[in-house]
């Protein structure tokens, strides 16, 4: 469907008769509508209305700037031209200008006079100059350069799918069997929201038999962890003395050292060794660890896997749920015992002193 853009052709008039027609005869060349030309020559706030009706009807404004700078609005000591920019910039409207170079504006007032070049508002011109090449722009010597920026720039505006533009009614698709097709599909989407209701209702049911599932698995390994006794020697104790714990507490104790990972290498501290020799062992049984070959080096690194993640994850669950900050991790579990040993000392990364098990 080819889709005509509506131009908005700005600028002064007497000076730029030429320069206009150039434009609008580019602009009907690329196919597309010229909108504004003589019929505008803003001289009042009335008809600035009409030329802002214009511009918002318009797909693309296009400014062509030469040496005047146009009759000047008394309220807003700007010139309507300056004002059509100012508002097409505000509406967000896609905006090019053709700038005359300083060379073509001496030669045009060589062969025109005085009349081209502006006597009253220089400084007004000079600031709107400034602010129309600080934007989409280009220079002009003469109209072949208006006329190749013009099909430059209409050519890229008009792959712009978010432009409008004008269409032709001939290549406008009957809607009617569109809107039967929309009905029909409407039916059939009306009847798979009934059949996914029915099934997420199945579903729910199912989704309730394999959460009580999941819980009686976390419990039951929870009590597991909680049977298993661990002697924690006393180099590693917090108050230096060799103590009994759980599987269980002590896999949740340190369980930023187990999710960070604990090595085998030379390296590793006395509580990195322990854990990795020690811990990590028992726990990979029940999959909550998980052995790998550390690349680049011959050392190995045990460290949390999914099923521990998940399993350390609904732990904490339950704590917060318990709303018990000094509950036992067997009670937030559902054990049956309520081990209080001191949890050993955290890897140290930097420790020298190794102790390897017998």
């Amino acid at each position: 469907m080819k889709r005509r853009l509506q131009v908005f052709i700005s600028s002064t008039y007497t000076d730029l008769i030429h320069e206009r027609q150039a434009a609008v005869s580019a602009v009907l060349k690329s196919s597309h509508i010229p909108a504004g030309m003589e019929l505008f020559t803003a001289a009042d706030r009335s008809q600035m209305v009409t030329i802002k009706q214009w511009i918002d009807d318009s797909d693309v404004y296009m400014l062509i700037l030469g040496g005047r700078y146009g009759t000047v609005e008394p309220t807003s000591g700007l010139s309507y031209t300056e004002l059509e920019y100012d508002y097409a910039i505000q509406q967000n409207k896609p905006v090019f200008a053709v700038v005359t170079t300083e060379a073509a504006l001496e030669l045009k007032v060589k062969a025109n006079g005085t009349t081209n070049i502006e006597r009253d508002n220089p400084k007004e011109l000079a600031l709107f100059r400034k602010k129309v090449l600080s934007n989409i722009s280009s220079f002009f010597e003469d109209s072949k350069d208006i006329k190749l920026c013009v099909h430059e720039s209409l050519a890229d505006f008009a792959a712009n799918r978010d432009l409008k533009g004008w269409v032709s009614a001939d290549e406008i698709q009957d809607t009617k069997p569109l809107f039967e097709e929309i009905r029909k599909l409407s039916d059939e989407n009306r009847e798979l929201k009934e059949t996914i209701s029915a099934l997420e209702k199945k579903t729910a049911a199912g989704t309730g038999a394999s959460i009580s599932k999941q819980n009686e698995d976390f419990t039951v390994l929870s009590s597991v962890l909680s049977a298993i006794e661990i002697k924690v020697p006393a180099e590693l104790a917090a108050n230096g003395k060799e103590y009994d714990t759980t599987l269980l507490k002590l896999f949740y104790d340190n369980k930023e050292a187990f999710v960070t990972g604990v090595t085998n290498s030379g390296n590793a501290s006395d509580a990195e060794t322990f854990f990795f020799h020690n811990i990590c062992p028992k726990l990979q049984v029940h999959g909550l660890i998980a052995s790998e070959k550390v690349p680049g080096v011959r050392y190995r690194r045990s460290a949390v896997s999914t099923k521990g993640h998940s399993f350390l994850a609904e732990m904490e669950r339950r704590l917060l749920l318990a709303k018990k900050p000094n509950a036992s991790l067997v009670e937030a579990s559902a054990s049956t015992s309520s081990p209080s040993a001191v949890p050993a000392k955290r890897a140290t990364p930097t420790a020298k002193k190794v102790v390897r098990p017998k």
